[in-house]
């Protein structure tokens, strides 16, 4: 019952990113927003995700995963209610903000709870249900999202998330054990909030400059890069750093979080641009356009799964490689779309082949870095690579956002030759030879215990978001 109850939690933070991505241009009509204020509707809940995440870790592990996991469920639970209460634009994205800080607290809380009650067998059984959420979460989401928008409106996409959390609120504690809080280490929260601040001022920058252009926006990206380096340096100065510099100098986690930030980056992306492109230029409904979207949604999960099975068998860097030059040619068919052509023929196929290459991506840029870390610096390999899993969600969705005010195809043709690129990367960067251990498809990034990862304070949170 445990199990189910965390991961009826975690499935609520998965499903928020793609109801979210279906309801999006009704609520662009309802409260009159525009292509940016929308974009900050997507990218607000990822980046205070990604950006808290490795923070709500620390948190669990110096207070309690209980009373971490019942915080953040806590004020996700509310910020969902306030999100579907929201009058305009301003307080929708401030909800999606406090959306995020809830869902950083949640989901390393809740799998620190499972790695800390199950045990032997059970536990390897439980962290494989916890991966699987990803890929379910991420179609569950799409056709979610097209019949609550379509039927009663996109506000229940975020108030269905209040009487579950408030079952799961009520009922967690009879099975959740107390849990004494480890010995109190220094909480690195100046690096919390510089990497988040960081990571907003970047794409704000990558959002303004379709309209504004590059000399203005240019300011916001150089103010971007100047809080990353004051970021770096509390990082190498804090006697408790989130981020280790030793860790994130190692070539697995280097390689790991860069397929990590393109793969998410390509997927949210692509999203997005179709999301806008079938309901604002071919005007169909939400309940379409979320049937259409549950192949694409059912291909990552299928890419995933064979990607893991080709990692153990030709290694990382050959599926890593391929995936990316698959999304390519995904990405390439898609820029044929036009009013005048048919979505089966070009948007639709372009897609499922490009989220077929992004599942087996998800996958290597997990396995190839826990499988080269020391055990020692798993859990802050692990929180660091699902930090780069939302950060390169916000990150790709504002810079698709802006290259579509030239066009559709053209901010499509891009998405492409990125993904041609990150394949040319991948081949240097990525570890040769087969990892020794596999893990969860999307984001359910959890590795065998064997690992060392025993109380997982900052990992993954089941997401192959679709």
């Amino acid at each position: 019952m445990l199990l189910v109850l965390l991961c009826l939690a975690q499935f609520m933070l998965i499903i928020d990113i793609t109801v979210v991505q279906v309801a999006l241009p009704s609520i662009g009509v309802d409260l009159g927003l525009d292509r940016e204020a929308l974009t900050w509707v997507v990218t607000t809940y990822t980046l205070c995700f990604g950006g808290l995440m490795v923070l709500g870790g620390r948190l669990a592990d110096a207070f309690g995963a209980r009373r971490i996991l019942m915080t953040g469920l806590a004020v996700f639970t509310l910020a969902s209610l306030l999100c579907g209460l929201a009058p305009g634009g301003a307080s929708l994205i401030a909800g999606r903000g406090l959306q995020g800080v809830g869902a950083a607290l949640l989901s390393p809380a809740a799998l620190a709870t499972i790695t800390t009650v199950f045990h032997g067998e059970r536990r390897t059984r439980a962290l494989a249900v916890w991966a699987a959420i990803g890929g379910t979460g991420a179609a569950v989401g799409v056709l979610l999202g097209g019949l609550l928008t379509a039927g009663p409106g996109w506000a229940w996409a975020f108030f269905v998330n209040v009487p579950v959390g408030l079952i799961v609120l009520t009922a967690l504690p009879s099975f959740v054990p107390s849990s004494a809080p480890a010995a109190r280490q220094p909480l690195d929260l100046p690096g919390a909030l510089l990497v988040t601040a960081a990571t907003a001022l970047l794409i704000y920058g990558l959002v303004i400059v379709g309209e504004a252009g590059w000399g203005t926006a240019g300011l916001w990206l150089g103010a971007s890069a100047l809080v990353y380096a004051v970021f770096v340096w509390v990082e190498r100065v804090t006697g408790a750093p989130l981020m280790r510099a030793a860790t994130m100098a190692r070539r697995p986690v280097l390689s790991g979080t860069f397929v990590m930030l393109m793969a998410t980056g390509l997927m949210l992306g692509l999203f997005f641009l179709s999301s806008l492109y079938l309901q604002r230029v071919l005007g169909y409904g939400a309940l379409e356009t979320g049937l259409l979207f549950l192949p694409v949604a059912i291909a990552i999960t299928l890419g995933a799964h064979l990607g893991g099975r080709l990692i153990g068998k030709v290694g990382g860097r050959p599926v890593a490689v391929a995936a990316f030059l698959l999304t390519a040619a995904g990405a390439a068919l898609m820029t044929r779309v036009s009013p005048e052509a048919g979505v089966y023929t070009t948007l639709l196929p372009g897609f499922v082949i490009a989220a077929f290459g992004i599942g087996p991506a998800f996958v290597t840029a997990t396995a190839t870095t826990m499988a080269n870390v020391p055990p020692g610096e798993a859990g802050v390999a692990s929180g660091v690579i699902n930090t780069f899993h939302e950060l390169g969600g916000s990150i790709g969705v504002a810079a698709v956002s802006s290259l579509a005010v030239g066009g559709f195809p053209e901010a499509l043709a891009w998405c492409a030759g990125a993904a041609a690129v990150a394949g040319a990367v991948a081949l240097g960067l990525v570890p040769s030879g087969r990892p020794a251990v596999l893990v969860g498809h999307g984001h359910g990034h959890v590795q065998e215990p064997t690992q060392g990862h025993g109380h997982a304070h900052s990992q993954g949170h089941g997401h192959g978001h679709g």
